[in-house]
């Protein structure tokens, strides 16, 4: 009786019957991916927006779970190479200014505890990424090629590890889905009526979020300038295997 009713309840939390849903980080992949031609995940500070810049370069982008010695292990078994940590001043790293003159050809390894290592558990024929450099070029493939989308706001962690919806996400994913035709769920309804909001500033916005001041206050000014651009990029990063290529082509 109780698991029938669970059952009934879950339900309610699917948004089946729109074409369009929204969620936020892991239990919203999990509850909206199985129902959906294709996913979206959504990390603008920095996942998302890292991969666009590699793949638009013509590299390939795997995610993984955690910087740790596994890390090291998983990108030596795919014969990538495994990032540096984010404060390293050299070489690659989730910093999205890291990677702007990254090679074509690379094989990149970038940990991250919310956009990759959503992209890392994503069990979808289709799973994409997309940032605010990227989001109409995204939207315009889904739309020939997907009726039933959802896109996934990654968000931050709080020091204990739970989830933080955050802003600069929920403009993201809003950019994505103000461009997709369909019916969007009241989640989708109200990310998209956050990008809208925004849209004239969102140079401001990232800049002024917490996680923005939080890269700002850690010398990483840069990241947020070029992760709050919009509409300079025409990849279209979708996870083939175990990485990001650009599909666009």
């Amino acid at each position: 009786m109780w698991a029938k009713s669970d059952k009934l309840v879950q339900v309610h939390f699917d948004q089946a019957e729109y074409d369009l849903r929204c969620e936020w980080g892991l239990p919203g992949l999990l509850e909206l991916a199985p129902l959906s031609d294709a996913v979206v995940i959504v990390d603008i500070l920095s996942f998302s927006t890292a991969v666009d810049i590699a793949v638009s370069n013509g590299a390939s982008v795997l995610p993984y779970r955690w910087r740790d010695d596994s890390a090291g292990a998983f990108a030596k078994e795919k014969q990538a190479q495994l990032a540096h940590g984010r404060r390293s001043k050299s070489g690659y790293s989730l910093s999205p200014a890291s990677l702007r003159t990254i090679p074509a050809g690379t094989a990149l390894v970038l940990p991250s505890p919310n956009g990759s290592a959503l992209s890392f558990t994503a069990n979808h024929a289709r799973t994409f990424t997309a940032c605010l450099r990227n989001a109409p070029a995204v939207a315009k493939h889904l739309a020939k090629s997907a009726a039933g989308v959802a896109v996934i706001a990654a968000g931050e962690q709080w020091s204990d590890q739970t989830l933080r919806p955050c802003v600069e996400d929920w403009i993201g994913a809003g950019a994505v889905l103000s461009l997709l035709p369909g019916r969007r769920s009241p989640e989708a309804e109200l990310a998209v009526a956050a990008f809208q909001h925004f849209r004239a500033d969102l140079k401001g916005a990232l800049a002024g979020c917490g996680s923005g001041k939080e890269l700002i206050e850690k010398g990483f000014r840069s990241d947020t300038d070029l992760a709050s651009e919009y509409a300079v990029s025409s990849a279209v990063p979708m996870l083939m295997g175990d990485r990001f290529i650009d599909c666009s082509s």
